[in-house]
């Protein structure tokens, strides 16, 4: 390994250590087995309970088992040595690293996606694209010079060992001082926990999708509805929803009654602790490494003004508030003073659960751990059907603008050429027509279709409307520099998210990821690739190897993202410059959704 690197805070020696440590009843087991990678503890993530953090340009990383306790009943986890989460890796831009990851995993192949990380194609570590996995007994030698700082994070892309406590985080500290003054720094990496087995809790979900969905309306709720809105409307509603084969309390496939929600590896039980000076410039890297879940984060009595999306700078923006999805990163800044403590409250999108940790001058404080909020339903709205369906959706006045069952009399199935690529004169991805391929149509795997005129950024999200606090949404996302590329794309390609509830099956365009043929890029061309939601459901779309540059509601660039994220009947348009040659990895970030078919292969090709 490389020699020891300062951090860009001091270091105390009662820092440089972790001892082994077991916790009991709703804490979970983490041994230190060290690698070449140094392990120290910089003072400014110092706590009784911080994730280990190796540091350097040499890393060995060996994947087996370990035991937990997260729910009070014994479990095997998939850990990075001996670690759950997964060390803490912090590198530095310009470096050239290294990293042998070994698989000592009884009987299974492995294998690291460095999400967000651009690197070689070969370097991806994505099993079928970028190679070929980690066997039993194997190690893979991974290299590549980070060109980026950042939070970044990385994860198993090996069948569901992410899901079972295969990620972690990782901090890429820039060359050039960042554009912010901070005197320490917390990493928070949220997650979701089960004792079932991933394979168990996938087939639960294809034999009973609505598993989690303790919620359905109710003949009570039915004639409360009748009594406030009127019997006509509230029947009128009642069918749209029926014939829709939905129901407006399904938020999330997998939520608190199979899930325990984690900081830093720990439930709330546990109180993950991040230590402060009163008056201190505190920089918290939050990072979504859900398998399933979309947290609503806030700090109760602080404000965080968020300085990086997904490891970018932006402009910065003060809000009380945010919706992370599965897969983002945001670096806020708070500054506590006037108490000694605050609760870290990352509460998930169908408030069944939450994460918990705090704030404090000294570790053994707490503060009020608040209630979650009231539990949101779906509207017709949300999903672009309605007259009124706000926040830039498509009105419906009976018929192709709205989200309808697919199949239904007078379905909204238009004709397009099979490739799904239109001029880029045609219309950009904030107006513009929305075009369903012919794919789409008469397909079993195709429950409903979307007709959205616009991308809903200033909509900070269901559930998070009107609640009297400022919400973070992404129109409020400005990166500090201009496009990077310049240049007007080329070519557009018009993508629809598109699944089936009842069997959980996820697709684009209606075809699943072992049918579906590569989207073939040109090397070096500009292209603008607009996405349609045409599910009651959100899905965080990440495109590997390449940027994703979100355009505003305009059609201007706007922020530059790894991660997009695409509620329910929006429509969103992002630039990509394909400049990395290979086999990339395209999907949705919700691991069971991608399991279940929402994945494409990308390849960027040198122009015939």
């Amino acid at each position: 390994m490389t020699g020891p690197r300062r951090f860009p805070f001091p270091v105390s020696p009662q820092s440089l250590s972790l001892p082994r440590r077991r916790f009991v009843q709703g804490l979970a087991f983490a041994g230190l087995a060290g690698g070449t990678g140094l392990l120290r503890l910089p003072a400014h993530a110092a706590t009784a309970n911080a994730p280990q953090v190796l540091d350097g340009t040499a890393f060995d990383l060996a994947i087996g088992t370990s035991e937990v306790n997260i729910t009070g009943r014994p479990r095997t986890a998939i850990t990075v040595n001996g670690s759950l989460p997964a060390p803490i890796l912090r590198w530095r831009e310009g470096d050239h690293v290294t990293l042998r990851v070994s698989n000592r995993l009884p009987d299974a192949p492995t294998s690291i996606h460095w999400h967000g990380i651009l690197l070689p194609a070969n370097m991806d570590g994505v099993p079928g694209m970028s190679f070929d996995g980690i066997a039993p007994g194997e190690s893979w030698l991974y290299r590549f010079t980070l060109n980026q700082s950042g939070t970044y994070w990385y994860h198993s892309h090996s069948m569901f060992q992410e899901q079972a406590g295969l990620y972690g985080a990782i901090v890429v500290d820039p060359l050039r001082p960042p554009p912010f003054r901070c005197d320490r720094e917390h990493v928070l990496l949220l997650s979701d926990w089960t004792d079932l087995e991933g394979s168990a809790l996938y087939r639960r979900l294809k034999q009973a999708p609505s598993y989690d969905n303790h919620y359905k309306r109710t003949v009570g709720d039915f004639l409360r509805d009748a009594r406030e809105n009127g019997l006509r409307p509230t029947l009128a509603d009642r069918g749209m929803w029926g014939r829709m084969r939905m129901t407006p309390s399904d938020l999330s496939d997998v939520n608190g009654h199979t899930y325990t929600y984690l900081l830093n590896g720990l439930p709330p039980a546990g109180n993950w602790t991040g230590l402060f000076r009163p008056g201190e410039k505190v920089l918290l890297r939050l990072i979504n490494a859900g398998a399933m879940t979309y947290f609503d984060v806030r700090i109760p009595g602080l404000k965080m003004t968020v300085v990086a999306a997904d490891g970018q700078y932006v402009h910065p923006v003060t809000v009380d508030e945010l919706r992370i999805a599965a897969a983002e990163t945001f670096d806020v800044i708070v500054e506590p003073s006037g108490q000694d403590a605050y609760t870290i409250f990352a509460q998930d999108m169908g408030r069944t659960g939450h994460a918990r940790g705090t704030l404090a001058v000294r570790h053994g404080l707490s503060a009020p751990v608040p209630a979650v909020d009231p539990r949101p339903l779906l509207t017709m709205q949300d999903m672009a059907h309605g007259e009124h369906a706000g926040h830039g959706g498509a009105a419906m006045e009976g018929g192709c603008g709205a989200m309808m069952s697919q199949g239904a009399e007078g379905g909204c199935g238009a004709a397009m050429q099979g490739g799904g690529s239109v001029d880029a004169h045609a219309g950009h991805g904030a107006v513009g027509a929305v075009v369903h391929p012919p794919s789409e149509d008469g397909n079993p795997l195709v429950d409903m279709q979307s007709s959205p005129t616009g991308p809903r950024l200033d909509d900070p999200g269901i559930g998070l409307r009107g609640n009297g606090r400022r919400v973070l949404a992404y129109a409020d996302l400005r990166s500090l520099f201009d496009d990077p590329d310049g240049r007007d794309p080329g070519r557009e390609v018009q993508l629809h998210l598109t699944g089936h509830m009842e069997k959980f099956a996820w697709s684009f365009d209606g075809i699943p990821f072992a049918s579906a043929e590569p989207l073939r890029l040109n090397y070096g061309e500009r292209l603008r690739i607009v996405l349609v939601n045409d599910t009651m459901m959100q899905h965080p779309i990440h495109l590997h190897g390449l940027w994703s540059d979100l355009e505003d509601a305009d059609g201007g660039f706007q922020v530059r993202k790894h991660t997009i994220d695409m509620p329910p009947g929006t429509r969103r348009s992002y630039r990509v410059r394909a400049d990395a040659l290979g086999r990339w990895a395209y999907h949705c970030h919700l691991l069971y959704h991608m399991e279940g078919g929402m994945m494409r292969e990308v390849r960027v090709e040198e122009r015939a």
